[in-house]
């Protein structure tokens, strides 16, 4: 095996290890970022996050006993992942 070879084989094993972390951030769950427009972005639920700005989250949770009320409401008719 060449030095040019052994190079390449060591650069290929590195970016497999590289992807193989990065596979194993995507696992760990939920995480939450300040956007760049300053909203706050929920990652780790869809393939793009969920964004809404501060007083939109604040709107949103505070309809939590809406939001579980109604998911009971019309659980047959939801699907689930």
């Amino acid at each position: 095996m060449s030095e040019d070879d052994a190079d390449l084989q060591s650069e290929i094993e590195r970016l497999r290890a590289e992807n193989e972390a990065l596979k194993a951030n995507e696992k760990k769950g939920l995480r939450l970022q300040v956007s760049q427009k300053g909203a706050v972005s929920l990652y780790g639920i869809r393939r793009f996050p969920i964004t809404f700005y501060a007083d939109e989250w604040d709107t949103v949770l505070g309809m939590t006993d809406d939001i579980r009320a109604f998911i009971a409401e019309h659980d047959s008719e939801l699907k689930r992942k």
